[in-house]
């Protein structure tokens, strides 16, 4: 599968529980944040968007500009530090107390054979040929020559995929639970700067992620949804049952 990046977004308000920190709140006696960076312990780099207190040393800490400016926001300042050669990035909420590293597996097994490149025929498969009494077929003259569409990748299937991300029972997205290739993140921040006068500060996710091929993926394994967040505090509650 290849390795990936992590980046994690922790810098919201949480107005509906008050404004507190709510990637700080312990469930199973151990925070949201540090929860989900468990789950990509073996993400190099892993990044935080959000405070720094606390934070294991090897995690690189950053903010938002502005402070509170949403996650698209978020997004880019954490994707602006990774390295130069990462390609794939895990781009996920602090409040997912139930992520695990199998979840993020999933993810990444997904991603990779939605753009795996295509089989080739075995070798000693004879080429097919025409009888040697029959005309020569040809495309007519003025046909265009069938390619593979300008924005596919050279060998990989029509279905290659920008990234993949869960779905809740409902079919509902959880774009901050999914993983995605940094190029076409990148390229959506560009698009959304120049069609917000130079920040996208301020948009939404499904602005960012809009024109992108994504794969869905419902939950299968065993356990509770690894996107389940929580927004609340009987979310935080539900959380801390499911953990017992």
């Amino acid at each position: 599968m290849g390795t990936y990046a992590a980046v994690v977004l922790a810098g919201g308000a949480a107005r509906r529980m008050g404004g507190v920190d709510k990637p700080a709140l312990p469930v199973g006696g151990r925070s949201m944040r540090d929860r989900v960076l468990a789950a990509v312990g073996d993400a190099a780099p892993r990044v935080l968007v959000g405070p720094a207190d606390g934070v294991p040393d090897d995690v690189r800490v950053t903010r938002e500009d502005p402070p509170g400016g949403g996650p698209v926001a978020a997004t880019a300042a954490g994707l602006a530090l990774l390295d130069p050669d990462t390609t794939l990035v895990a781009l996920l909420a602090a409040d997912l107390p139930l992520l695990t590293r199998a979840a993020i597996g999933d993810l990444l097994t997904h991603l990779a054979a939605a753009g795996r490149p295509a089989p080739a025929a075995p070798a000693d498969t004879p080429a097919l040929a025409a009888p040697a009494d029959s005309p020569a077929l040809a495309a007519p003259a003025d046909s265009p020559a069938l390619a593979a569409p300008a924005d596919s990748p050279a060998g990989l299937h029509p279905e290659a995929v920008d990234g993949v991300c869960f779905v809740d029972a409902d079919g509902r997205r959880q774009s901050l639970c999914g993983v995605w290739r940094v190029d076409a993140l990148r390229a959506g921040l560009l698009r959304l700067a120049a069609e917000r006068g130079g920040s996208p500060a301020g948009a939404s996710m499904r602005a960012l992620l809009a024109g992108l091929a994504i794969h869905d993926v419902p939950w299968a394994g065993a356990g509770p949804p690894p996107w389940f967040d929580c927004d609340t505090d009987e979310d935080v509650r539900r959380a801390e049952e499911w953990v017992q």
